[in-house]
């Protein structure tokens, strides 16, 4: 019995979702090995559990899978970078003119929720967490939005970012400065197409002109550093 009401912790989907969100929070850095048999060990699954989440993973490129030489955290190169927040200049801004048509008072709350989640991390002072939340509250606009297939281009990119982020971020705040998130929260709140698009724009521009894009090493943490109480 109590084996099989540990399953679902044990899926490749807990697995998976862990360690995406470890990487999201900056506890496992760009370039980590990940080996399977520690990562298994450190969930207690198997490694053929391991290997599907490594697989999903790598679906959405936040692990790179190197034959021979197993999985790493992905680094995107300079180039990556500049694409990935081109490519988010380009599909957020009528993503966030659509949800701002759509958008109810309940999808308006659910905003402010995230918020509000995200300054609660930032008092404590947890950037990494804050960050992740940072991501969630512009997939929760894709998802406002009712475009499936561009909200899964934009959880994507989201997650490209936080790499991207993680290497290349030249200042000491988080991914998103609160009083952009409120004035975007407002004009979607207000069902302002126009200005949810204009605002979306300008917040993704200054993101974009934030980056340092010059290469330069990061720190890497072991993994039981970086999973602890996982």
């Amino acid at each position: 019995m109590t084996k099989t009401a540990q399953t679902p912790k044990g899926s490749g989907d807990r697995v998976s979702s862990s360690l995406a969100q470890a990487i999201h929070e900056h506890r496992l850095a760009p370039g980590t090995k990940l080996g399977e048999d520690e990562v298994a060990e450190i969930y207690n699954v198997s490694r053929t559990i391991v290997r599907s989440a490594f697989q999903s993973l790598a679906h959405i490129k936040l692990i790179d899978i190197k034959r021979n030489h197993g999985a790493y955290v992905a680094q995107p190169s300079l180039r990556e970078a500049r694409e990935v927040f081109e490519a988010r200049e380009l599909l957020e801004p009528r993503t966030a003119r659509s949800a701002a048509a759509l958008a109810t008072q309940e999808d308006a709350d659910s905003l402010r929720r995230h918020i509000d989640e995200e300054h609660k991390a930032l008092n404590a002072g947890d950037s990494g967490r804050a960050l992740y939340l940072s991501g969630s509250f512009h997939i929760e606009i894709a998802r406002i939005a009712n475009q499936r297939t561009i909200a899964e281009f934009v959880k994507t990119l989201i997650a490209r970012s936080s790499l991207i982020i993680a290497l290349y971020w030249r200042r000491e705040s988080a991914l998103c400065e609160s009083t952009a998130h409120h004035a975007l929260v407002d004009a979607i709140a207000n069902n302002d197409a126009e200005r949810a698009e204009e605002l979306m724009r300008s917040h993704l521009v200054d993101l974009h002109s934030a980056l340092d894009l010059r290469e330069k090493p990061m720190p890497i943490r072991t993994l039981r550093e970086a999973l602890a109480g996982e």
